[in-house]
């Protein structure tokens, strides 16, 4: 369990705060709530106390024997402002500490991730664009916005991410190498393409063949490169996680799909990752009818081999771009998975493999991972735990062969 100090600011973006609140409760989190005056504008005092089971702060003058607008920043382990308004990316910037929130975010030696919500012109105004740009240089973690409906008919750049989003995020930074990383921003200006999830393969009109993967591990990917500053975009097959805020979305359903979609984001990529579980075969003839039954008669069907998405992005390489795999494999042993890990990785040809273990059905839609992370050497390093911190471990290992490559 964690001590973590949830500050919501005055806009409307406030009630998605209530279930951001939820969730970190609901896992076990203790969480301190301190509104902004605006904030309780849109959301009561009641409802963040009913929500956490805690009292809420939210004034200096309030209980100042405990003296709060020290002691509550001193006691978190990790803050979080959501929604951040531009009021109050402004005032943090300046250093102003006139409510208890700002004063908070003065005192506390924590990690502090901060998630932008306003209107477009508000986000991309260079004043706004300043203050995250000065938050960001003290160490503070500011998220992207999400792109999409805003208040009222507006759609566009300044939608508070989703709470799942921002939750993945916040926890991973209860890990000091992870906040290190978002605070380098090792990856700004980097562009990075992530594939997820799994192919369909027709095999006639409403029917398929897949796979059990779920995305969720190259939806990790794209969350830590955009947290590490890169400019990211997912394409995606057959998903059920959720595609981060910030990130470009490319949608396929095919192996042919992929490799397209892959080649094409290639000639502008300098980091390709391929986490998507595409399918090494295909029917050879969909049926362009749907299949009937033949009263107790089977059905025989003749597969022919997809496209080798990673071995073609190899093959048509940029200077300097680094190329990371991954290996879905059954072995009896520790041995036999890295044995089948270096022959893939020879046969392929690219800068790293990451290299798991999906026997018996592990991994796939699971929250946790263990990977190894070989390239023509040897292992590069092994990571186990939740699939954020499996992603800032294969960052880490994109970042060192990026250096390599210059």
């Amino acid at each position: 369990m964690s001590r973590i100090l949830l500050g919501v600011a005055g806009g409307i973006a406030a009630y998605k705060a209530c279930l951001l609140l939820r969730r970190f409760a609901e896992a076990g989190h203790a969480v301190t709530v301190v509104p902004t005056p605006s904030a309780l504008e849109f959301v009561g005092e009641t409802t963040w106390a009913a929500l956490s089971g805690r009292p809420v702060h939210t004034q200096v003058w309030a209980d100042a024997h405990a003296v709060p607008h020290v002691a509550l920043g001193r006691a978190a382990e990790l803050v979080v402002v959501a929604p951040a308004t531009a009021d109050l990316l402004a005032r943090a910037a300046s250093g102003r500490a006139d409510d208890l929130l700002t004063n908070v975010l003065l005192t506390a030696t924590c990690p502090v991730l901060m998630a932008p919500a306003m209107h477009t012109e508000m986000w991309l105004h260079p004043a706004t664009q300043a203050n995250v740009a000065t938050l960001r240089a003290r160490g503070v973690v500011v998220l992207d916005p999400d792109s999409g409906r805003l208040t009222g008919a507006d759609t566009g750049p300044g939608r508070l991410p989703e709470p799942s989003e921002i939750e993945q995020v916040a926890l991973s930074l209860l890990d000091p190498s992870v906040v290190a990383a978002a605070r380098d921003r090792d990856l700004a200006g980097v562009r990075v393409t992530v594939s997820a999830g799994g192919t369909r393969e027709a095999l006639d009109p409403v029917r398929y063949l897949g796979n059990a993967s779920s995305g969720r591990m190259g939806m990790a990917l794209a969350r830590a490169a955009l947290l590490r500053g890169a400019e990211v975009r997912v394409v995606a097959g057959a998903v059920t996680a959720t595609v981060p805020g910030g990130a470009e979305l490319v949608e396929v359903v095919s192996t042919a799909d992929l490799a397209e979609a892959m080649a094409e984001a290639a000639t502008t990529s300098d980091v390709l990752i391929m986490a998507a579980a595409p399918a090494d075969f295909t029917p050879a003839t969909p049926s362009a009818g749907k299949l009937k039954k033949q009263g107790d008669a089977g059905l025989t069907v003749t597969f022919a081999q997809t496209t080798d998405v990673l071995a073609g992005l190899v093959r048509q390489r940029r200077p300097g771009q680094v190329i990371v795999g991954f290996a879905a494999e059954t072995a009896g042993s520790a041995s036999e998975l890295m044995e089948l890990g270096r022959a893939k990785l020879a046969r392929k040809g690219c800068d790293l493999l990451v290299l798991n273990d999906v026997s018996g059905g592990a991994v796939f839609g699971a929250a946790d991972n263990t990977v190894a992370i070989i390239d023509a050497d040897g292992v590069v390093g092994t990571v186990a735990g939740d699939k954020n911190l499996v992603s800032h471990g294969v960052l880490d290992a994109v970042a060192t062969s990026r250096k390599s490559n210059r």
